[in-house]
């Protein structure tokens, strides 16, 4: 049973792995990507109904990712939950993102964020 798609951006492999592992296993489709270059041909081609981003990608700004996604009209819609393990990475400016998930994090609190923006469940 397909319970979504979510892309997760993160430029650490052990954290694509593991986030991956945990919601195939919860039976979302899940694709991946760790460059700022892989980001919008991925959401054009997978349309993911949520995204994982990770604040501080390498050579680049994930909060500039999420302020572009959502300053995008076709993809605005689009729920960011941004993540990071840097204390207060998001305190400066408002990029848009929809939430917050601190690293590290438990399975069950990653599900939980996840589950409040799935399409039809939110309110």
């Amino acid at each position: 049973m397909n319970m979504g798609r979510i892309l997760i951006i993160d430029d650490d492999p052990d954290i694509r792995t593991l986030v991956n592992l945990i919601l195939k296993k919860q039976g979302f489709e899940v694709e991946t990507a760790s460059r700022q270059e892989e980001v919008f041909p991925m959401i054009a081609s997978f349309d993911p109904e949520i995204i994982l981003l990770d604040v501080l990608l390498s050579g680049a700004d994930g909060r500039l990712i999420c302020r572009q996604i959502k300053t995008t009209k076709e993809l605005a819609h689009i729920p960011v939950l941004m993540c990071s393990g840097h204390p207060g990475a998001m305190r400066k400016g408002d990029y848009g993102a929809d939430d917050f998930i601190n690293k590290p994090f438990t399975a069950e609190f990653l599900l939980s964020k996840i589950e409040n923006y799935l399409p039809g469940k939110a309110g």
